[in-house]
């Protein structure tokens, strides 16, 4: 693993995020630049745990990984 985090939110009512894509944006990149690469796995470090593929590119950054829903519905505006 190149990329370890825990993320808590308890303000927010979140007292543990099973992963967080947010925080890898802004994680991703600058662990990227320290070690030099473009490409990092990433392990969100709670419980339930979760992996990540971090691309880092020049403006922008790709995240993948396996998900699960778990809730539907319709955004109305």
């Amino acid at each position: 693993m190149i990329l370890v985090s825990p993320c808590f939110y308890p303000a927010l009512g979140i007292n543990e995020a099973p992963v967080t894509g947010s925080a890898h944006c802004s994680l991703g990149p600058y662990r990227a630049d320290k070690l030099g690469k473009r490409e990092l796995n990433a392990f969100q470090a709670t419980s339930r745990g979760g992996r990540l593929k971090l691309t880092v590119l020049e403006n922008q950054i790709i995240i993948s990984g396996k998900a699960v829903t778990t809730i539907k519905g319709e955004l109305l505006s």
